[in-house]
Formats: structure tokens, C-alpha cells, sequence
């Protein structure tokens, strides 16, 4: 049987990433940028105002004085005036551009404002009296092209785009955005017990439950899926596959991979045209894994039945193919590790990916309470978990305080 490492490299030695569209910028949040995003002017644009208060020219406060009388109210959005005295001041509201003839902002916490002393000042406005000198030149101004100058390159192609990214798209004034097609998945399950969720099963049947998990996990990644069901049938397996090999970019389905007398899938897989690239992984749960490809088609991952086992196979596999296929940068993604919180003994030869429930230590190291399954069968098991640790054939004792990758399945 293959390693899982080994395993995970086949499976993403079939990944292409999908041709690019372009979208609207609001619905672009959760894609994968096929763009660079440069920036169309300096950020900021403009010598930003940061405090609410007065601008003034420092070289006044370095001169001594501290009396200023303010010759108009400035707002964020207009164009700046300059001042025409330089012993003058300017009041003036966070987000506005800085009028020329000032350089610096005194907030208004460190001036204290009194009215004007004559006629022509009353009709100016006020007069106000710095308490606090500012430390330097240039205080409370965001100046000009201090984060970038034009044209750099804010986001490159790769990138997942979520709340931040979307922000830096609207600053450069990025109405649409060239991103990954979503990936289209067929979701297969298979097997004479199955029976829709709203059907009401006799003794003897289960409703099936790898599909929604499925569905719901690669919504969550970015794809689009399709269901579909088969019986333990050869002929239909057969006749139901091919269609499917060549309208999706990938089919994962659940059950008949084994090696039991109803397990077709393989069987099928081959008539259908899809070559394997392997059969079994030294891993539990999962070990039945079969993964292949049609050739210039979609990839297929057929999974083992038990849930417990097609949950690990998609966020071990499925995921990392996914990400691949809409071109996201898998060189920077950090694996996640976690510290045991008690000792776990496996003696299998095999990966063991053991459901864990995570919490965060004070010194921000993350914790890994093992939560076992009942079985790669107890479904209702992984609600006590948040994640798998990946534990390596050797040793075969794990002691508390030792740190494993870490699979995610739930967000923390």
C-alpha cells in the first residue's frame, strides 16, 4: 500500500488549474485571483489627514506662536484651499486631503478653541490655542504614496480573496476581477441501503449522509457539485459513470471500493475509461482509498463508504486538489501542528489521523484533546471534534506534549 505523502503527491500530479473568468467584484469574495492588482495611483492618494483638528504650517509653533485663527472648515471629500497666511489655521476632519501652506495636524484633545476677537474674525471662525506641540513636522498626516507608489503590485495571482483583499480591489477602483472558475464536482454515493434524506428507511436501510457531507464541504472550499446515487450494480455503474467522467472537472464518490462481493466501483472505474494511479493507503481510517483519472478528464476520488473515513479522504485529499486545480499558492500554506493533551498509543503499521477537539494554550501554543470515534462508522463521533492529527506510522507511542500536523475540519 502507498504512503499517505505518496498518495497526496499522485493526487496532485492531476491537478490543472481551471481556466480564469471574470466576476464582479461582489462576487468575488472566497474565489482565487488569476490577476495581479496593481496599484492605479499612490496609496494614500493624497496627504491624508488622520486626526480630527487643525492643520497649520509648523514652522508657526517653531516661531513661537500657539494663537491661530481659523480661516475656514475643510471636510473629508473637498478639494483643499490653501491657506493664505501662514500664521492661520485650517479646521479640518479626518480622511481630507491636507490644504497646501500646512503641514501638520493638532488634534483636537491637545487645543482648546475660543471666539473670535473682532469682526473679521467672528466671520472667519474661531480662534484656537495649541496646548499640546506636536513632536515633530508632519504630525497626524498620512502622507502621499507612503504605503505604495503607483502601480506596485498589491495581490498577486494565487491569492484567496477574502474580506482584505476585497477591500484592496475597491481601493484601486477594480470593478471586476479575473478569478478561477469554481470547480464542478460530482458527488457520488453508492449502495442498496441508501435512501434519501426525506424517505423514511425501513430497519434495514440508513439514509445517506456522505453526499450532504460532501456537498457541504466542497461548497465551503470554492466548488460547485451535483449529486448523484448509484445501487451496488455493476451495469449501472457502468451505463451512470461515463457521462460523469466527462462533464465534471472531478467525481468523489462513497462506498464499493473495498473488497467485498458488492464493491463494483473499481470494475466500473475501468470500463468507464478512468486509469488508477492507486488502490489502498497505509492510513486509518480510509485505507481502501482507489484515486484515478480520466485521461484529458476529471480526476476521481472514490472514497470508502464509512463516513468517518470519507471525511478524512476529502480533508487529507479532495481539499488539497481543489485548491490546486483553482490555482492557489499551496507553497504558502502553512501546515498546522497541535500538541497532544494525553498519550495516544497505536501500534498499526498505518497513519493513524486521530479526531481531535482543539483549544488554545496561553502561550498560544494550540492543544489537541484526542476524541476518538466509536469507528470509522460513528458519524455523530467527529461533532466532539475540530480536526484530525496526522500520526506517522512509527512510533507507535505518541506521547503528551509531542506536536503532529493538524487536518482541520471545523473553522476555531
Amino acid at each position: 500500500m502507498l504512503a499517505v505523502e505518496e498518495a497526496y503527491r499522485l493526487v496532485l500530479t492531476t491537478a490543472r488549474p481551471l481556466p480564469p473568468q471574470a466576476v464582479p467584484l461582489a462576487e468575488a469574495a472566497g474565489r482565487t485571483l488569476r490577476q495581479s492588482l496593481l496599484a492605479d495611483r499612490p496609496l494614500p492618494p493624497y496627504d491624508r489627514v488622520t486626526m480630527d483638528g487643525i492643520a497649520l504650517n509648523y514652522s508657526a509653533l517653531e516661531a513661537g506662536q500657539t494663537d491661530f485663527i481659523i480661516e475656514r472648515l475643510q471636510l473629508a471629500g473637498t478639494a483643499p484651499v490653501p491657506l493664505s497666511d501662514p500664521r492661520a489655521a485650517v479646521e479640518i476632519m479626518t480622511g481630507a486631503a491636507l490644504p497646501p501652506g500646512t503641514d501638520t495636524v493638532i488634534r483636537y484633545e491637545d487645543l482648546d478653541f475660543a471666539a473670535a476677537d473682532n469682526a473679521a474674525d467672528a466671520a472667519a471662525g474661531r480662534r484656537a490655542t495649541v496646548r499640546v506641540l506636536p513632536p515633530r513636522r508632519g504630525h497626524n498626516v498620512h502622507p502621499l504614496g507612503h504605503d505604495q507608489p503607483a502601480g506596485a503590485r498589491l495581490l498577486a495571482p494565487g491569492r484567496r480573496l477574502g474580506p482584505a483583499e476585497i477591500a484592496v480591489a475597491a481601493t484601486v477602483g477594480a470593478a471586476s476581477l479575473l478569478v478561477a472558475r469554481r470547480p464542478r464536482v460530482a458527488v457520488v454515493s453508492t449502495g442498496d441501503e441508501l435512501v434519501p434524506v426525506s424517505a423514511q428507511p425501513l430497519p434495514h436501510q440508513i439514509h445517506t449522509s456522505n453526499a450532504p457531507m460532501l456537498a457541504a464541504a466542497l461548497a465551503a472550499d470554492g466548488a460547485e457539485s451535483q449529486a448523484f446515487h448509484f445501487d451496488d450494480d455493476l451495469a449501472a455503474l457502468t451505463a451512470g459513470l461515463p457521462p460523469l467522467l466527462a462533464a465534471f472537472d472531478a467525481v468523489l464518490l462513497s462506498g464499493g471500493v473495498s473488497k467485498g462481493r458488492a464493491d463494483f466501483l473499481p470494475e466500473a472505474l475501468r470500463v468507464a475509461g478512468a486509469e488508477p494511479l492507486f488502490h489502498g493507503v497505509a492510513q486509518r481510517p480510509g485505507q481502501p482509498f482507489w484515486f484515478g483519472q480520466r485521461p484529458g478528464g476529471a480526476a476521481v476520488f472514490a472514497l470508502p463508504g464509512n463516513p468517518v473515513s470519507a471525511f478524512v479522504g476529502y480533508y487529507r485529499y479532495v481539499r488539497g486538489w481543489l485548491r490546486a486545480s483553482q490555482g492557489l499558492d499551496l507553497a504558502h500554506d502553512n501546515q498546522l501542528f497541535a500538541e497532544l493533551t494525553a498519550a495516544v498509543d497505536f501500534r498499526p503499521s498505518l497513519t493513524y489521523f486521530l479526531p481531535v477537539a482543539l483549544s488554545a494554550a496561553p502561550d498560544g501554543r494550540l492543544l489537541a484533546l484526542p476524541a476518538p470515534t466509536a469507528g470509522s462508522g460513528d458519524l455523530a463521533g467527529l461533532l466532539a471534534a475540530d480536526g484530525f492529527l496526522e500520526l506517522p506510522p512509527t512510533p507507535t507511542h505518541f506521547a503528551a506534549g509531542s506536536a503532529w500536523p493538524l487536518w482541520l475540519f471545523r473553522e476555531m
